[in-house]
């Protein structure tokens, strides 16, 4: 049987595109994801987004609409802990800010290790493994 997603796409409006390419370029790579696509105010006539994603789809989009007023949360999914790890390291050095270390956090479930990070627009980012140790 053909797996489902329950979500095809997301995208996320960001306030400076170059700085949110650079963030999210740098974060996602530890997890497998990298920037699949980008289209253009002269493709769109307005809309200058980055898509980003594994095995040529783009399931996540950044883009220069406004950003939400409340910031929102995202998880992406890890491979295992040390992407986790790679993740948090990479979203610090690209100006993210703490908002939880790695680490186990059993008041999910027993193997849910994860890392938070506040990117730049002050949405809480989040990477996720659930497979055991």
């Amino acid at each position: 049987m053909q797996e489902i997603e329950m979500i095809d796409h997301m995208g996320i409006g960001v306030s400076d595109l170059d700085a949110g390419a650079r963030f999210y370029s740098a974060c996602l790579t530890p997890l497998g994801y990298g920037q699949i696509t980008e289209v253009t105010p002269e493709q769109t006539g307005h809309y200058h987004g980055i898509g980003y994603g594994r095995d040529g789809k783009p399931d996540f989009w950044i883009g220069n609409s406004t950003p939400v007023t409340r910031a929102i949360h995202i998880a992406f999914t890890a491979p295992d802990r040390a992407s986790v790890d790679a993740f948090y390291e990479a979203a610090l050095a690209q100006g993210g800010r703490d908002n939880g270390p790695p680490a186990i956090r059993a008041h999910y479930h027993h193997d849910y290790y994860g890392a938070f990070i506040i990117d730049p627009d002050g949405n809480n980012v989040e990477a996720v493994c659930h497979a055991p140790e």
